[in-house]
């Protein structure tokens, strides 16, 4: 994993020393000797990571950590300190400065590599959705949140610990801001996991009871929980399980005797990351979502009902199960426009688009085809049964009113609808031509009524 790291020490041989260790793993180094440096090179050079000494004169590491985090160009870099202090007090320090973790001189390089391997992957994959975001945003298709909070809401956290005495202190530490879940048994835990949408999982290493890596791998291994974040609880004599454990993608760890603020502010960290990311996911997917779904009525676009049909298409070739498409038009739907105007016609699409949603199956695709025209994809389904449902919605439109209650109206509504099945080494343009010919003649013939493509 090749990546950009930025080294901050004012001492050049420990620059130099990590340089080397970090220049034969094949990443890009770049140095700086002091704080005002270090932030113009993360502002210009856009690092992966930074390692940063925390006593330098001009700006110590904590300040210069802080103005990093406070950029909007430089907040999401990850930041791992390095020093030679040891406190718990001064670790506390630097995670509220917004550090990712740290490292304590002189730097082992199975920790060094671990932690650096860990964030870099973690980076990436925020990176892939903050740009994903940045497209959506830039294209329309979502909006900014202006509203949106950036700081916590309550998480939830499942804890694996078999420890009475140390599951006590759990309760206590996590007794305000957080939902705790404490379970004792692996299985039972993977359970809750994968079913209990949990920010983050803390799993004790010290057990004998149970694997806790392997629980951290299962965890790794299913779709639903591959993202919840990991802390471990470590005794001193477990270090070995930890740095198997970074491997398999823990993201942070608290030393026994745990101290309380340091597990707050690291707990905070990994869950405000978690809620980051969800929202970031999510936005990606609303937006792809809008990119194939029509605003107004919620049924797919156009170019997706097309292009749905198309791989359709050369699924069935050769095969024996049917296809049919339904195209449907409200009848009369302008003068609903020039009587009622376009709020109340834009109520008697969005309630046509839910009628039609309600009859057809869920392997059916519905989509807004263009203005009042809608149509139906219907897959594994022949002209016999594909008339039968057109007959079923033609009816519900036509025997239902349409309620407008802001207006206080009660519109009657009816449709006109066309439907076809592909025929062998038939293209889709053919099939949608021939259902629109069809859907025509049935205006032709007077409308609200079904006709079948010759």
């Amino acid at each position: 994993m090749s990546a950009r790291i930025l080294v901050v020490d004012d001492v050049i041989p420990n620059v130099k020393i990590l340089e080397a260790k970090l220049s034969v793993e094949y990443y890009d180094v770049i140095t700086a000797y002091n704080g005002p440096d270090a932030l113009v090179l993360a502002k210009d050079k856009s690092p992966d990571l930074i390692l940063l000494d925390v006593m330098m004169p001009q700006m110590d590491g904590f300040e210069v950590c802080r103005r990093l985090k406070a950029d909007p160009d430089t907040a999401h870099i990850p930041v791992v300190m390095v020093t030679a202090l040891s406190e718990v007090t001064d670790r506390v320090q630097g995670l509220e400065a917004g550090a990712d973790d740290f490292l304590t001189k002189p730097v082992d390089d199975v920790a060094l590599f671990a932690r650096v391997k860990s964030l870099l992957r973690l980076k990436m994959m925020m990176d892939e959705f903050r740009l994903r975001e940045e497209t959506s945003l830039d294209l329309g298709v979502i909006q900014p949140n202006k509203d949106q909070v950036e700081g916590q809401v309550r998480g939830r956290i499942l804890a694996l610990d078999d420890n009475n005495f140390s599951c006590q202190q759990l309760s206590n530490i996590f007794s305000e801001g957080y939902e705790l879940v404490i379970e004792s048994d692996l299985d039972e835990a993977l359970v809750l996991a994968r079913g209990g949408d949990f920010d983050l999982a803390v799993v004790s290493l010290a057990s004998n009871s149970y694997d806790p890596l392997r629980f951290c791998s299962r965890i790794r291994t299913f779709e639903e929980t591959r993202q919840l974040p990991i802390l471990t609880l470590v005794d001193e004599a477990d270090t070995g399980k930890l740095v198997k454990g970074m491997e398999l993608g823990i993201n942070d760890y608290v030393m026994r005797p745990i101290d309380k603020n340091e597990l707050i502010v690291r707990t905070r960290t990994q869950v405000l990351r978690k809620q980051y990311q969800d929202r970031l996911r999510h936005n990606y997917h609303r937006s792809m979502e809008l990119a194939v779904t029509d605003g107004l009525t919620g049924l797919y676009n156009r170019r997706y009902m097309t292009n749905h049909l198309a791989t359709l298409q050369q699924k069935w070739e050769g095969g024996e199960k049917p296809i049919s498409l339904l195209i449907m038009d409200i009848d009369f739907f302008k003068k609903v426009n020039d009587t009622h105007g376009h709020d109340v016609g834009d109520v008697v699409l969005k309630e046509f688009s839910a009628r039609i949603s309600k009859s057809v199956r869920g392997i059916d695709l519905a989509c807004r085809y263009g203005g009042e025209e809608f149509v139906v994809l219907m897959p594994d389904t022949d002209l016999a049964v594909a008339m039968g449902v057109a007959e079923r919605l033609r009816r519900d439109v036509a025997e239902n009113v349409f309620e407008i209650p802001k207006e206080g109206l009660s519109l009657e509504i009816t449709c006109s609808i066309g439907v076809a099945m592909l025929h062998g080494g038939e293209d889709v343009d053919s099939l949608i031509k021939r259902a629109d010919e069809a859907l025509y003649q049935a205006k032709r013939d007077g409308r609200n009524r079904v006709v079948s493509a010759s």
